[in-house]
Protein backbone atom coordinates (compact mmCIF):
# COMPACT_ATOMS: atom_id res chain seq x y z
CA UNK A 1 0.00 0.00 0.00
CA UNK A 2 1.10 3.49 -0.66
CA UNK A 3 2.78 5.00 2.42
CA UNK A 4 0.31 7.99 3.16
CA UNK A 5 3.76 9.48 5.11
CA UNK A 6 5.17 9.45 1.61
CA UNK A 7 2.25 10.51 -0.28
CA UNK A 8 1.64 13.98 1.69
CA UNK A 9 5.09 14.54 1.31
CA UNK A 10 5.18 14.52 -2.46
CA UNK A 11 2.67 16.72 -2.12
CA UNK A 12 4.39 19.53 -0.34
CA UNK A 13 7.44 19.16 -2.23
CA UNK A 14 5.20 20.00 -5.32
CA UNK A 15 3.52 22.78 -3.76
CA UNK A 16 7.50 24.15 -2.65
CA UNK A 17 8.39 23.59 -5.99
CA UNK A 18 5.73 25.46 -6.98
CA UNK A 19 6.29 28.79 -4.59
CA UNK A 20 9.88 28.33 -5.60
CA UNK A 21 9.72 29.14 -9.34
CA UNK A 22 6.70 32.04 -8.76
CA UNK A 23 9.34 33.40 -6.40
CA UNK A 24 12.18 33.19 -9.29
CA UNK A 25 9.18 34.81 -11.51
CA UNK A 26 8.33 37.41 -9.00
CA UNK A 27 12.19 38.49 -9.33
CA UNK A 28 11.48 39.83 -12.26
CA UNK A 29 7.80 41.19 -12.36
CA UNK A 30 8.07 42.31 -8.82
CA UNK A 31 7.43 40.70 -5.36
CA UNK A 32 3.72 41.70 -4.95
CA UNK A 33 2.69 39.35 -8.23
CA UNK A 34 4.07 36.25 -6.25
CA UNK A 35 0.48 34.39 -5.52
CA UNK A 36 1.14 34.18 -1.86
CA UNK A 37 1.95 37.84 -1.35
CA UNK A 38 -1.08 38.69 -3.88
CA UNK A 39 -3.66 36.43 -2.38
CA UNK A 40 -2.49 37.76 1.50
CA UNK A 41 -2.90 40.96 -0.24
CA UNK A 42 -6.10 40.38 -1.14
CA UNK A 43 -7.70 39.07 1.65
CA UNK A 44 -6.32 41.60 3.51
CA UNK A 45 -9.07 44.16 1.59
CA UNK A 46 -11.69 41.65 1.61
CA UNK A 47 -10.96 41.30 5.31
CA UNK A 48 -14.29 42.89 7.11
CA UNK A 49 -13.87 45.53 9.72
CA UNK A 50 -14.37 43.69 13.01
CA UNK A 51 -11.53 40.65 11.86
CA UNK A 52 -9.11 43.37 11.06
CA UNK A 53 -9.75 45.29 14.43
CA UNK A 54 -8.94 41.64 16.77
CA UNK A 55 -5.89 40.65 14.10
CA UNK A 56 -4.41 44.38 15.15
CA UNK A 57 -5.58 43.67 19.10
CA UNK A 58 -4.36 40.09 19.11
CA UNK A 59 -1.17 40.53 17.43
CA UNK A 60 -0.75 44.68 16.90
CA UNK A 61 2.22 44.96 14.40
CA UNK A 62 2.92 41.49 13.97
CA UNK A 63 -0.21 40.78 12.17
CA UNK A 64 0.73 40.53 8.94
CA UNK A 65 3.24 37.63 10.20
CA UNK A 66 -0.05 35.84 11.75
CA UNK A 67 -1.57 36.15 8.08
CA UNK A 68 1.27 34.49 6.40
CA UNK A 69 1.94 32.67 8.93
CA UNK A 70 -1.65 31.14 8.22
CA UNK A 71 -1.83 31.37 4.60
CA UNK A 72 1.59 29.18 4.81
CA UNK A 73 0.07 26.62 7.27
CA UNK A 74 -3.25 26.37 4.90
CA UNK A 75 -1.09 25.61 1.82
CA UNK A 76 1.10 23.00 3.26
CA UNK A 77 -2.20 20.80 4.59
CA UNK A 78 -3.87 21.98 1.11
CA UNK A 79 -0.18 20.37 -0.27
CA UNK A 80 -0.60 17.27 1.78
CA UNK A 81 -4.16 16.57 1.09
CA UNK A 82 -2.97 16.70 -3.09
CA UNK A 83 -0.10 14.57 -2.29
CA UNK A 84 -2.74 11.87 -0.63
CA UNK A 85 -4.94 12.14 -3.38
CA UNK A 86 -2.66 11.70 -5.99
CA UNK A 87 -2.28 7.94 -6.23
CA UNK A 88 -5.80 7.25 -6.32
CA UNK A 89 -7.01 10.35 -7.86
CA UNK A 90 -5.15 11.88 -10.14
CA UNK A 91 -7.35 14.56 -12.02
CA UNK A 92 -8.66 15.47 -8.63
CA UNK A 93 -4.99 16.41 -7.55
CA UNK A 94 -3.96 17.76 -10.26
CA UNK A 95 -6.68 19.41 -10.81
CA UNK A 96 -6.66 21.56 -6.77
CA UNK A 97 -2.74 21.93 -7.95
CA UNK A 98 -3.56 23.97 -10.60
CA UNK A 99 -6.34 25.57 -8.96
CA UNK A 100 -4.52 26.57 -6.12
CA UNK A 101 -1.90 28.34 -8.16
CA UNK A 102 -4.51 29.97 -10.69
CA UNK A 103 -6.40 31.49 -7.49
CA UNK A 104 -3.00 33.47 -6.77
CA UNK A 105 -2.98 34.41 -10.70
CA UNK A 106 -6.73 35.84 -10.36
CA UNK A 107 -5.66 38.01 -6.85
CA UNK A 108 -2.54 39.53 -8.66
CA UNK A 109 -4.85 40.38 -11.20
CA UNK A 110 -7.03 42.16 -9.10
CA UNK A 111 -4.40 44.44 -7.54
CA UNK A 112 -4.05 48.07 -8.14
CA UNK A 113 -2.03 49.03 -11.05
CA UNK A 114 -1.55 45.06 -12.16
CA UNK A 115 -0.67 44.04 -15.63
CA UNK A 116 -0.90 40.92 -17.35
CA UNK A 117 2.96 40.12 -16.28
CA UNK A 118 1.65 39.92 -12.89
CA UNK A 119 -0.09 36.49 -14.21
CA UNK A 120 3.09 35.09 -14.96
CA UNK A 121 4.86 34.01 -11.50
CA UNK A 122 1.30 32.25 -11.05
CA UNK A 123 1.37 30.52 -14.44
CA UNK A 124 4.88 29.27 -13.46
CA UNK A 125 4.05 27.96 -9.84
CA UNK A 126 1.36 25.33 -11.83
CA UNK A 127 3.59 24.84 -14.46
CA UNK A 128 6.43 23.94 -11.95
CA UNK A 129 4.18 22.14 -9.90
CA UNK A 130 2.15 19.80 -12.11
CA UNK A 131 5.68 18.68 -13.14
CA UNK A 132 7.15 17.86 -9.98
CA UNK A 133 4.03 16.12 -8.77
CA UNK A 134 3.67 14.20 -11.43
CA UNK A 135 7.51 13.04 -11.36
CA UNK A 136 7.05 12.45 -7.95
CA UNK A 137 3.32 10.66 -7.97
CA UNK A 138 5.52 7.96 -10.67
CA UNK A 139 8.42 7.24 -8.38
CA UNK A 140 5.86 6.93 -5.64
CA UNK A 141 3.62 3.86 -7.35
CA UNK A 142 6.87 2.61 -8.20
CA UNK A 143 7.98 2.65 -4.88
CA UNK A 144 4.47 1.31 -3.43
CA UNK A 145 3.02 -0.60 -5.62
CA UNK A 146 -0.56 -1.61 -5.25
CA UNK A 147 -1.26 -5.50 -3.78
CA UNK A 148 -1.94 -7.85 -7.03
CA UNK A 149 -5.23 -7.86 -8.39
CA UNK A 150 -7.77 -10.68 -7.73
CA UNK A 151 -9.53 -11.86 -10.79
CA UNK A 152 -13.15 -12.34 -9.92
CA UNK A 153 -15.04 -15.30 -10.75
CA UNK A 154 -16.77 -15.09 -14.16
CA UNK A 155 -18.80 -17.51 -16.37
CA UNK A 156 -17.31 -18.81 -19.18
CA UNK A 157 -17.01 -16.11 -22.41
CA UNK A 158 -18.04 -16.98 -25.97
CA UNK A 159 -14.83 -17.50 -27.92
CA UNK A 160 -15.63 -14.24 -29.69
CA UNK A 161 -15.50 -12.09 -26.71
CA UNK A 162 -12.72 -11.66 -24.17
CA UNK A 163 -12.71 -12.34 -20.66
CA UNK A 164 -12.66 -9.50 -18.05
CA UNK A 165 -8.96 -8.06 -17.08
CA UNK A 166 -8.09 -8.49 -14.16
CA UNK A 167 -5.96 -5.30 -13.69
CA UNK A 168 -9.87 -3.20 -14.35
CA UNK A 169 -10.20 -3.80 -10.61
CA UNK A 170 -7.63 -1.03 -10.51
CA UNK A 171 -10.45 1.51 -10.72
CA UNK A 172 -12.79 3.19 -13.30
CA UNK A 173 -9.83 5.56 -14.33
CA UNK A 174 -5.91 5.39 -14.68
CA UNK A 175 -4.92 6.11 -10.99
CA UNK A 176 -8.23 5.03 -9.36
CA UNK A 177 -7.67 2.76 -6.03
CA UNK A 178 -3.85 2.96 -6.11
CA UNK A 179 -2.45 3.62 -8.73
CA UNK A 180 -2.21 4.03 -12.59
CA UNK A 181 -2.47 0.88 -15.11
CA UNK A 182 1.13 1.32 -16.79
CA UNK A 183 3.53 1.13 -13.89
CA UNK A 184 4.25 -2.09 -12.57
CA UNK A 185 1.68 -3.61 -10.29
CA UNK A 186 3.36 -6.38 -8.95
CA UNK A 187 3.73 -6.77 -5.37
CA UNK A 188 7.24 -5.79 -3.85
CA UNK A 189 7.78 -9.51 -2.96
CA UNK A 190 7.25 -10.90 -6.10
CA UNK A 191 9.56 -8.58 -7.73
CA UNK A 192 12.01 -8.73 -5.19
CA UNK A 193 13.15 -6.68 -2.22
CA UNK A 194 16.34 -5.24 -3.53
CA UNK A 195 14.16 -4.03 -6.46
CA UNK A 196 11.45 -2.62 -3.85
CA UNK A 197 14.44 -0.62 -1.66
CA UNK A 198 15.99 0.73 -5.06
CA UNK A 199 12.54 2.02 -5.87
CA UNK A 200 12.26 4.00 -2.89
CA UNK A 201 16.00 4.94 -3.36
CA UNK A 202 14.67 6.55 -6.35
CA UNK A 203 11.71 8.20 -4.79
CA UNK A 204 13.62 9.46 -2.39
CA UNK A 205 16.26 10.87 -5.11
CA UNK A 206 13.51 12.57 -6.60
CA UNK A 207 12.35 14.14 -3.49
CA UNK A 208 15.63 15.65 -2.99
CA UNK A 209 15.88 17.05 -6.57
CA UNK A 210 12.64 18.65 -6.40
CA UNK A 211 13.77 20.21 -2.99
CA UNK A 212 16.77 20.75 -4.30
CA UNK A 213 15.53 22.87 -7.53
CA UNK A 214 13.04 24.74 -5.32
CA UNK A 215 15.79 26.38 -2.93
CA UNK A 216 17.91 27.17 -6.05
CA UNK A 217 14.69 28.76 -7.46
CA UNK A 218 13.92 30.47 -4.12
CA UNK A 219 17.87 31.54 -3.81
CA UNK A 220 17.11 33.01 -7.45
CA UNK A 221 14.42 35.03 -6.77
CA UNK A 222 16.35 36.49 -4.76
CA UNK A 223 19.03 37.10 -6.30
CA UNK A 224 16.98 38.59 -9.04
CA UNK A 225 15.28 40.99 -6.53
CA UNK A 226 18.54 42.42 -5.16
CA UNK A 227 19.86 42.73 -8.41
CA UNK A 228 16.74 44.81 -9.56
CA UNK A 229 16.90 46.61 -5.95
CA UNK A 230 20.72 47.94 -7.12
CA UNK A 231 20.28 48.61 -10.71
CA UNK A 232 16.93 50.81 -10.22
CA UNK A 233 18.31 52.73 -6.49
CA UNK A 234 15.84 50.75 -3.93
CA UNK A 235 18.99 49.17 -2.64
CA UNK A 236 20.23 52.55 -1.19
CA UNK A 237 19.21 55.58 -0.02
CA UNK A 238 20.05 58.64 -0.91
CA UNK A 239 22.03 61.27 1.22
CA UNK A 240 19.63 64.54 2.34
CA UNK A 241 19.86 68.18 1.85
CA UNK A 242 20.70 69.81 5.17
CA UNK A 243 16.95 71.56 5.97
CA UNK A 244 17.07 75.03 5.05
CA UNK A 245 14.85 75.35 8.50
CA UNK A 246 15.65 73.38 11.35
CA UNK A 247 13.50 71.82 14.10
CA UNK A 248 13.55 73.78 16.82
CA UNK A 249 15.86 72.63 19.70
CA UNK A 250 14.34 70.48 22.43
CA UNK A 251 14.31 72.69 25.64
CA UNK A 252 16.28 70.84 28.48
CA UNK A 253 14.78 68.26 30.32
CA UNK A 254 12.70 67.25 27.16
CA UNK A 255 13.66 64.04 27.48
CA UNK A 256 12.96 62.07 31.02
CA UNK A 257 15.28 59.86 32.61
CA UNK A 258 12.58 57.52 34.15
CA UNK A 259 14.05 53.96 33.34
CA UNK A 260 10.90 52.31 31.42
CA UNK A 261 9.75 55.65 29.68
CA UNK A 262 9.64 55.78 26.51
CA UNK A 263 12.24 58.98 24.77
CA UNK A 264 10.86 61.40 23.67
CA UNK A 265 12.06 61.11 20.15
CA UNK A 266 11.59 57.39 19.45
CA UNK A 267 14.02 55.80 17.51
CA UNK A 268 13.14 54.63 14.07
CA UNK A 269 13.46 50.68 14.54
CA UNK A 270 11.10 51.04 17.75
CA UNK A 271 8.77 53.46 15.61
CA UNK A 272 5.11 51.48 15.04
CA UNK A 273 3.91 50.46 11.55
CA UNK A 274 0.81 49.88 10.76
CA UNK A 275 -0.38 49.55 6.56
CA UNK A 276 -1.73 47.56 4.60
CA UNK A 277 1.20 46.35 2.64
CA UNK A 278 1.98 42.89 2.88
CA UNK A 279 5.53 43.38 1.56
CA UNK A 280 6.84 46.67 1.90
CA UNK A 281 6.87 48.63 -2.11
CA UNK A 282 10.38 49.28 -3.04
CA UNK A 283 9.98 52.26 -4.83
CA UNK A 284 12.87 53.52 -7.05
CA UNK A 285 13.68 57.25 -6.23
CA UNK A 286 15.24 57.48 -9.31
CA UNK A 287 12.04 56.93 -11.31
CA UNK A 288 10.21 58.32 -9.14
CA UNK A 289 7.21 60.91 -9.87
CA UNK A 290 4.65 62.98 -7.61
CA UNK A 291 1.81 63.79 -9.81
CA UNK A 292 -0.39 66.82 -8.35
CA UNK A 293 -3.57 67.41 -10.16
CA UNK A 294 -7.33 67.24 -9.49
CA UNK A 295 -9.21 70.46 -9.09
CA UNK A 296 -6.09 71.68 -9.52
CA UNK A 297 -5.73 75.27 -11.60
CA UNK A 298 -2.12 73.86 -12.73
CA UNK A 299 -1.17 69.96 -12.44
CA UNK A 300 2.22 69.00 -12.07
CA UNK A 301 4.59 66.51 -11.73
CA UNK A 302 7.91 66.41 -9.57
CA UNK A 303 10.82 63.96 -9.62
CA UNK A 304 12.66 63.01 -6.53
CA UNK A 305 15.68 65.61 -7.02
CA UNK A 306 13.57 68.02 -7.93
CA UNK A 307 11.81 67.68 -4.48
CA UNK A 308 15.09 67.91 -2.56
CA UNK A 309 15.78 70.70 -4.56
CA UNK A 310 12.81 72.79 -3.06
CA UNK A 311 13.46 74.11 0.80
CA UNK A 312 13.14 71.61 3.20
CA UNK A 313 11.43 71.81 6.42
CA UNK A 314 12.53 69.84 9.47
CA UNK A 315 10.08 68.92 12.36
CA UNK A 316 9.44 66.97 15.79
CA UNK A 317 5.92 65.40 15.16
CA UNK A 318 4.13 62.75 17.08
CA UNK A 319 2.30 60.36 15.06
CA UNK A 320 -0.73 58.28 16.53
CA UNK A 321 -2.81 55.13 15.04
CA UNK A 322 -6.49 55.06 15.00
CA UNK A 323 -5.94 51.91 15.64
CA UNK A 324 -4.54 52.49 18.87
CA UNK A 325 -6.34 51.11 21.55
CA UNK A 326 -6.34 53.19 25.25
CA UNK A 327 -3.14 52.63 26.60
CA UNK A 328 -1.48 51.06 23.38
CA UNK A 329 1.38 51.19 21.44
CA UNK A 330 0.52 52.85 18.12
CA UNK A 331 2.34 56.41 18.90
CA UNK A 332 5.36 57.88 18.35
CA UNK A 333 7.56 61.08 17.84
CA UNK A 334 10.59 61.20 14.97
CA UNK A 335 12.40 64.18 13.71
CA UNK A 336 10.72 64.65 10.14
CA UNK A 337 12.30 66.51 7.29
CA UNK A 338 10.70 67.32 3.89
CA UNK A 339 8.59 70.07 1.77
CA UNK A 340 5.80 72.14 2.73
CA UNK A 341 3.24 70.35 1.83
CA UNK A 342 0.64 73.61 1.47
CA UNK A 343 3.34 75.06 -0.83
CA UNK A 344 2.95 72.18 -3.13
CA UNK A 345 -1.09 72.44 -3.31
CA UNK A 346 -0.58 75.70 -4.25
CA UNK A 347 1.76 75.65 -6.64
CA UNK A 348 -1.21 73.57 -8.41
CA UNK A 349 -3.54 75.91 -7.58
CA UNK A 350 -6.79 74.88 -5.59
CA UNK A 351 -9.93 75.24 -7.31
CA UNK A 352 -12.86 76.36 -5.62
CA UNK A 353 -14.67 73.21 -4.63
CA UNK A 354 -12.17 71.48 -3.31
CA UNK A 355 -11.85 69.62 0.29
CA UNK A 356 -10.01 66.54 0.14
CA UNK A 357 -6.28 65.68 -0.53
CA UNK A 358 -6.93 62.07 -2.09
CA UNK A 359 -3.34 60.53 -1.82
CA UNK A 360 -2.49 57.68 -3.87
CA UNK A 361 0.32 54.77 -2.03
CA UNK A 362 2.60 52.76 -5.04
CA UNK A 363 0.87 49.56 -3.21
CA UNK A 364 -2.70 50.90 -4.66
CA UNK A 365 -3.61 52.50 -1.01
CA UNK A 366 -5.82 55.41 -0.93
CA UNK A 367 -6.37 58.04 1.72
CA UNK A 368 -8.46 61.41 1.99
CA UNK A 369 -7.19 64.20 4.19
CA UNK A 370 -9.05 67.25 4.55
CA UNK A 371 -7.42 70.23 2.31
CA UNK A 372 -8.13 72.85 5.26
CA UNK A 373 -5.98 70.96 7.69
CA UNK A 374 -3.37 71.08 5.37
CA UNK A 375 -3.54 74.64 4.82
CA UNK A 376 -4.51 76.41 7.96
CA UNK A 377 -1.08 76.74 9.00
CA UNK A 378 0.63 73.51 10.57
CA UNK A 379 3.59 71.72 9.79
CA UNK A 380 1.99 69.62 7.07
CA UNK A 381 5.14 67.73 5.39
CA UNK A 382 5.82 65.33 2.37
CA UNK A 383 8.59 63.97 3.99
CA UNK A 384 11.80 62.50 2.72
CA UNK A 385 13.57 62.15 5.89
CA UNK A 386 13.20 60.69 9.14
CA UNK A 387 15.35 60.82 12.44
CA UNK A 388 18.21 62.37 10.03
CA UNK A 389 18.13 59.76 7.70
CA UNK A 390 16.23 59.23 4.65
CA UNK A 391 12.95 57.28 4.92
CA UNK A 392 13.26 53.64 5.28
CA UNK A 393 11.24 51.50 2.98
CA UNK A 394 9.01 50.46 6.34
CA UNK A 395 7.98 54.12 6.55
CA UNK A 396 7.43 55.21 3.29
CA UNK A 397 10.78 55.67 1.30
CA UNK A 398 10.78 57.59 -0.86
CA UNK A 399 8.05 60.22 0.10
CA UNK A 400 5.30 59.57 2.48
CA UNK A 401 2.92 62.42 3.70
CA UNK A 402 2.93 63.47 7.55
CA UNK A 403 -0.21 66.32 8.77
CA UNK A 404 0.01 66.71 12.62
CA UNK A 405 -3.15 66.47 14.60
CA UNK A 406 -4.99 63.47 12.74
CA UNK A 407 -4.86 59.71 12.93
CA UNK A 408 -2.43 58.08 10.20
CA UNK A 409 -5.38 56.52 8.03
CA UNK A 410 -6.28 60.44 6.69
CA UNK A 411 -2.67 61.90 6.99
CA UNK A 412 0.49 59.94 6.87
CA UNK A 413 0.49 57.99 3.15
CA UNK A 414 3.56 56.10 2.50
CA UNK A 415 5.31 55.56 -0.92
CA UNK A 416 3.26 58.60 -2.20
CA UNK A 417 2.85 58.96 -6.13
CA UNK A 418 -0.01 60.48 -6.73
CA UNK A 419 -2.21 63.47 -4.87
CA UNK A 420 -5.83 64.55 -6.25
CA UNK A 421 -7.27 67.40 -5.18
CA UNK A 422 -10.99 66.20 -5.00
CA UNK A 423 -14.18 66.52 -2.71
CA UNK A 424 -15.40 64.22 0.13
CA UNK A 425 -18.52 63.42 -1.49
CA UNK A 426 -17.32 62.71 -5.09
CA UNK A 427 -13.85 60.10 -4.16
CA UNK A 428 -13.79 58.27 -0.77
CA UNK A 429 -10.90 56.37 0.10
CA UNK A 430 -9.60 53.01 1.49
CA UNK A 431 -10.97 52.95 4.63
CA UNK A 432 -13.60 55.72 4.61
CA UNK A 433 -15.33 53.06 2.15
CA UNK A 434 -15.07 51.10 5.19
CA UNK A 435 -17.02 52.79 7.41
CA UNK A 436 -14.24 55.15 9.27
CA UNK A 437 -14.37 59.17 9.74
CA UNK A 438 -13.81 61.32 6.71
CA UNK A 439 -11.89 63.46 8.94
CA UNK A 440 -10.36 62.69 12.19
CA UNK A 441 -8.66 64.42 14.55
CA UNK A 442 -6.61 63.12 17.14
CA UNK A 443 -8.51 62.58 20.57
CA UNK A 444 -6.67 63.45 23.95
CA UNK A 445 -4.67 60.75 25.73
CA UNK A 446 -2.57 59.52 27.90
CA UNK A 447 -1.09 56.11 29.28
CA UNK A 448 1.39 54.63 31.76
CA UNK A 449 4.32 53.50 31.10
CA UNK A 450 5.90 53.06 34.27
CA UNK A 451 5.17 50.43 36.35
CA UNK A 452 4.15 47.93 33.73
CA UNK A 453 0.80 46.08 34.13
CA UNK A 454 0.82 43.97 37.50
CA UNK A 455 4.15 45.03 38.54
CA UNK A 456 5.87 43.97 41.86
CA UNK A 457 6.85 47.18 43.59
CA UNK A 458 8.65 47.13 46.66
CA UNK A 459 7.10 49.71 49.20
CA UNK A 460 8.20 52.92 49.75
CA UNK A 461 9.23 55.63 47.05
CA UNK A 462 8.05 54.66 43.55
CA UNK A 463 7.67 56.61 40.16
CA UNK A 464 4.72 56.63 38.20
CA UNK A 465 5.07 57.58 34.62
CA UNK A 466 4.34 57.75 31.19
CA UNK A 467 3.07 60.07 28.26
CA UNK A 468 0.38 62.24 26.94
CA UNK A 469 -0.32 63.68 23.51
CA UNK A 470 -3.23 65.86 21.83
CA UNK A 471 -1.53 66.96 18.25
CA UNK A 472 -2.54 69.62 17.09
CA UNK A 473 -3.32 71.23 20.21
CA UNK A 474 -1.23 70.26 22.82
CA UNK A 475 -1.10 68.65 26.27
CA UNK A 476 -1.33 71.30 29.01
CA UNK A 477 -1.73 68.75 32.57
CA UNK A 478 -1.55 65.42 33.52
CA UNK A 479 -3.22 63.80 36.11
CA UNK A 480 -3.01 60.76 38.10
CA UNK A 481 -5.01 58.90 40.54
CA UNK A 482 -4.43 55.61 42.81
CA UNK A 483 -7.69 53.55 43.97
CA UNK A 484 -10.19 56.04 43.05
CA UNK A 485 -9.22 58.51 45.27
CA UNK A 486 -8.38 62.10 44.25
CA UNK A 487 -6.80 63.50 41.01
CA UNK A 488 -2.90 64.73 41.54
CA UNK A 489 -1.12 66.73 38.85
CA UNK A 490 1.93 65.20 37.58
CA UNK A 491 5.67 66.64 36.50
CA UNK A 492 5.58 67.67 32.75
CA UNK A 493 8.51 68.08 31.14
CA UNK A 494 9.53 71.14 29.06
CA UNK A 495 6.50 72.02 26.21
CA UNK A 496 8.51 71.29 22.80
CA UNK A 497 5.21 72.23 20.87
CA UNK A 498 1.82 71.34 20.17
CA UNK A 499 2.67 68.72 17.47
CA UNK A 500 4.54 66.34 20.29
CA UNK A 501 3.34 64.27 22.79
CA UNK A 502 4.85 65.54 26.63
CA UNK A 503 6.49 62.91 29.38
CA UNK A 504 5.25 62.93 32.53
CA UNK A 505 5.74 61.50 35.86
CA UNK A 506 4.40 61.33 39.83
CA UNK A 507 6.81 60.81 42.27
CA UNK A 508 4.10 58.34 44.81
CA UNK A 509 5.00 56.64 48.29
CA UNK A 510 3.68 53.05 47.91
CA UNK A 511 2.14 51.26 50.47
CA UNK A 512 1.68 47.40 50.83
CA UNK A 513 -1.21 45.63 49.03
CA UNK A 514 -3.05 45.66 45.47
CA UNK A 515 -3.46 49.38 43.85
CA UNK A 516 -5.23 50.56 40.73
CA UNK A 517 -3.63 53.49 39.04
CA UNK A 518 -5.00 55.86 36.86
CA UNK A 519 -4.41 58.95 34.16
CA UNK A 520 -6.16 61.43 32.51
CA UNK A 521 -5.11 64.49 29.86
CA UNK A 522 -6.43 68.30 29.63
CA UNK A 523 -5.42 69.75 26.78
CA UNK A 524 -4.54 73.12 25.86
CA UNK A 525 -8.16 74.09 24.86
CA UNK A 526 -8.91 72.72 28.52
CA UNK A 527 -10.72 69.81 26.93
CA UNK A 528 -10.33 66.76 29.66
CA UNK A 529 -9.69 63.21 27.94
CA UNK A 530 -13.31 61.62 29.29
CA UNK A 531 -13.39 58.61 31.55
CA UNK A 532 -15.90 56.17 29.42
CA UNK A 533 -14.22 53.29 27.39
CA UNK A 534 -14.71 53.92 23.57
CA UNK A 535 -13.06 51.32 20.76
CA UNK A 536 -10.93 52.75 17.70
CA UNK A 537 -14.05 52.48 15.52
CA UNK A 538 -14.72 54.62 13.98
CA UNK A 539 -12.54 57.91 14.99
CA UNK A 540 -10.37 56.84 17.72
CA UNK A 541 -10.42 55.24 21.12
CA UNK A 542 -10.88 57.34 24.26
CA UNK A 543 -11.13 56.51 28.29
CA UNK A 544 -8.73 56.27 30.98
CA UNK A 545 -5.67 54.43 31.03
CA UNK A 546 -5.53 52.50 34.31
CA UNK A 547 -2.35 49.67 35.42
CA UNK A 548 -3.06 47.04 38.37
CA UNK A 549 0.04 46.99 40.46
CA UNK A 550 1.02 44.87 43.98
CA UNK A 551 3.21 46.83 46.49
CA UNK A 552 5.07 44.27 49.11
Amino acid sequence: MVSRFAAAGCGLLAALAALAAARLAAGLTGPQAAPLTAVGSALIDLTPRWLEELAIRWFGSDDKTALVTGMTVAVAVLAAAVGLAAPRRRALSYGTLAGLGLTGGVAALSRPGSTVSNLGPSLVAVAAGLAALHVLRARLLRAFPPPAARPRPMPDAPADEPADDPADDLGDEPGDEIGVRHVDATPAAARGAGTAREDRRALLRAGAAVLGLAAAGEAGGRAITDWRAVADGTAARPELPAPADPAPALPAGTGSPVPGLSPFITPTAAFYRVDTALVVPRVPYRRWRLRVHGLAARPYEVSFDELLALPLIERNITLTCVSNEVGGPYVGTARWLGVDLAALLRRAGVRAGADQILSHSADGWTCSTPLEAVLDGRDALLAVGMNGQALPPEHGFPARMVVPGLYGYVSATKWVTDITLTRFADRPAYWTQRGWAERAPIKTASRIEVPKPFARLPAGPAVIAGTAWAQHRGVAAVEVRIDGGSWRQARLTPWAGPDTWRQWRLDWAATPGRHRVEVRATDVTGHVQPAARVPPFPDGATGWHSVLVTVT
